[in-house]
């Protein structure tokens, strides 16, 4: 073997082990596959869209109790699809009232129409200057979606979400919007502390410190508030009858239903859409 060739297989050897060492390639997203898409990382690489090919399918006609937040934010995904302004949309409040499925009701409704949604854990929200940047020259609009979404003080994600909200030099895409459900309203633990902070002028006016004007101004920078309260007994079992009759049930069934169905809520402490749609599911599989 000559000198050359030594070289060469040498060289083919050390390339071959840093590409061992290289991520793996990321797949281009297949924007025919779903109309859905969650961010994907592996450990420290790049990300990627992967296809939702099994995406919720409940429909904003499943939603009850929650006329007006209904209205709201379809009326925002509506204007967002035709092209015209339309905010970023913060929902809070209660656990289990449809907030998230508010938005994936939303996406049901408009998907024909272009809309597709990106959903992206808190962990990652670092990226979202890389995910506008991936879909901003594509003709649909993109929904990102965070989905329970709260921060510790420190969270370099609070201050990623921040920028892409408004705050960066690069403009916002036309085609981006940002939907994210929290059960606090202003996403950061909110302390007794806090209020020390305030302070007040001759007038007796307060005025908010430094450290209340850093909580607010995450929550402030979303243009659309929604707020979701616990579900009364009534509206709770409206809900019930409504996933009751969904899976089946005949209208006695549905009335004879009502005593467990409070027993259900009585046991889980909570009178919320969630609870009511799994003790239908449960009641109509046992009667099955």
């Amino acid at each position: 073997m000559t000198s050359l060739e030594q070289f060469l297989a040498r060289a083919e050897q050390v390339l071959a082990r840093v590409e061992a060492l290289l991520p793996p390639a990321v797949p281009a997203p297949d924007w025919n596959a779903a109309s859905a898409f969650r961010w994907r990382k592996r450990g420290t690489g790049a990300g990627w869209l992967q296809p939702v090919t099994h995406a919720s399918r409940i429909a904003l006609d499943d939603l009850h109790n929650v006329a007006a937040q209904k209205s709201q934010i379809e009326q925002n995904t509506l204007q967002f699809v035709q092209g015209r302004p339309a905010n970023n949309v913060l929902l809070t409040g209660a656990r289990g009232t449809g907030k998230s499925s508010l938005i994936k009701a939303c996406l049901n409704r408009f998907a024909a129409d272009g809309l597709r949604l990106i959903e992206v854990d808190k962990a990652d929200l670092a990226d979202l200057p890389d995910i506008i940047d991936l879909v901003a020259a594509r003709p649909e609009k993109f929904v990102v979606f965070c989905d329970d979404l709260s921060f510790e003080e420190g969270e370099s994600g609070y201050k990623a979400l921040k920028v892409a909200l408004d705050g960066s030099i690069t403009a916002q895409s036309d085609n981006v919007l940002i939907y994210a459900t929290s059960n606090r309203r202003h996403l950061m633990p909110e302390r007794m502390s806090d209020n020390a902070s305030y302070r007040h002028d001759e007038d007796g006016d307060l005025h908010p410190g430094e450290t209340v004007e850093e909580k607010i101004s995450l929550s402030e920078r979303f243009g659309l508030w929604l707020s979701f309260y616990p579900f009364k007994q009534d509206d709770y079992l409206d809900i019930v009858a409504h996933w009751l009759a969904s899976f089946g049930c005949t209208p006695a069934q549905v009335a004879e239903a009502r005593g467990d169905a409070l027993r259900w809520a009585l046991q889980r402490g909570s009178r919320s859409g969630r609870v009511a749609w799994q003790f239908a599911r449960d009641y109509a599989g046992k009667l099955a």
